[in-house]
């Protein structure tokens, strides 16, 4: 059986009593409720090695998701974890793989990191009838997806969800700054608060686009949390799928072709 943790060895010049007792699982891989090839991260083989031990556990991830049952599963053996958990998400945490994060007592990006989110997706075959349950079987779905980030980032749904309509990509900062994550994974191998964004980006820098306008309610955000959209220039990027091909339209439709030059056929 495929296994994803070890035991954090203490370094020599490390006198915590407690610094043995530290479990690191690594989960790199698609979220899958069954493993075919013995490369998917499932639920059965996570649940076993997450209670194989006690105290708290490090959780390094990489994953581009997955079936969102499955991650559901596994976002809900950390919740009811006993022990601290930490996230520290060293390449990418994408789709179902964001969700199991939001489980995280702390959740800890390094700077080439990146954290997507989006709306669940699926394939149906059939009527109408069929599809239009497939197209409300989503919609809840993407409604329990919202619980996780809401849980989190104390963002409004309205937020969370135009987010999820656009593809968001975020690097460290963007989703330190908007709650999807606490802190900056640094070289000393601790993780370290995210220092407060720059107020005077610099000039070579260009602003972060989002891609929806602020909402009237942005009065009710955590006010520790800058508002939504991010106006920290210099410190995160935030990259929309849709916004971005919305722009890319607009500027091939604003300007039309040049009418073809006529010619005049010699007698």
């Amino acid at each position: 059986m495929r296994r994803f943790w070890n035991w954090l060895t203490p370094e020599p010049h490390n006198t915590d009593p407690d610094a043995s007792s530290v479990r690191v699982l690594r989960i790199s891989g698609t979220i899958a409720e069954e493993s075919w090839f013995d490369d998917d991260i499932t639920p059965s083989i996570f649940a076993s090695e997450l209670n194989a031990g006690s105290g708290p556990v490090t959780i390094w991830l990489n994953s581009p998701g997955g079936d969102v049952v499955a991650a559901a599963q596994i976002y809900n053996m950390l919740i009811d974890y006993p022990g601290e958990v930490t996230v520290n998400i060293d390449g990418i945490a994408a789709s179902a793989a964001s969700v199991i994060a939001m489980a995280a007592t702390k959740v800890a990006m390094s700077p080439v990191s990146m954290l997507m989110i989006h709306n669940p997706a699926t394939m149906a075959v059939g009527d109408k009838d069929e599809l239009a349950r497939a197209m409300s079987m989503l919609d809840s779905v993407k409604e329990s997806i919202l619980n996780a980030y809401q849980e989190k980032t104390n963002l409004s749904r309205a937020k969370l969800s135009k987010l999820m309509d656009a593809e968001t990509w975020m690097d460290a900062r963007a989703a330190i700054d908007m709650g999807f994550a606490d802190e900056l994974l640094t070289n000393q191998r601790d993780p370290m608060f995210a220092i407060e964004p720059d107020n005077e980006p610099d000039d070579d820098e260009d602003e972060a686009e989002s891609p929806d306008e602020p909402d009237e309610d942005d009065e009710d955000e955590d006010p520790k949390r800058l508002p939504f959209p991010p106006k920290n220039a210099g410190q995160g990027t935030v990259f929309s799928r849709r916004a971005s091909e919305q722009k890319l339209v607009a500027h091939l439709t604003a300007t039309s072709p040049p009418p073809p030059s006529k010619r005049v056929r010699p007698p």
